[in-house]
């Protein structure tokens, strides 16, 4: 597995993650709180969040066939862009566990 496959992975789910916990204090200060302009934000957001979404998927998918993760695993990884924080915690733990299958695979640099 390419170092590529974990970077992108874990930049999209520090996007998604970040999209969504913006997306849920917009949504406080839209019905919570009555916040003027807060309908706009969390319009721009919510769209912002649901096509990176999409796209998080597509590489969290990616890094999980080619890691050969099972299904269970898989699955958390694929819904963790759904659950505010939760991205966070997720990509790190699967980013210690496949950081070094990846340095392992990287070929040595020949010295001239």
């Amino acid at each position: 597995m390419k170092k590529s496959v974990l970077t992108r992975y874990r930049v999209m789910a520090y996007t998604t993650g970040v999209l969504l916990v913006l997306l849920c204090l917009s949504m406080i200060a839209k019905y919570g709180l009555d916040v003027d302009g807060a309908a706009d934000f969390t319009r721009v957001v919510a769209i912002a969040h649901g096509w990176l979404y999409v796209v998080y998927l597509i590489f969290a998918f990616d890094l999980g066939s080619k890691a050969k993760m099972p299904v269970g695993r898989q699955l958390w990884v694929l819904l963790a862009g759904t659950i505010p924080t939760a991205a966070f915690f997720v990509e790190r733990k699967i980013s210690r566990e496949l950081e070094p299958r990846v340095a392992d695979e990287t070929p040595a640099v020949a010295k001239a």
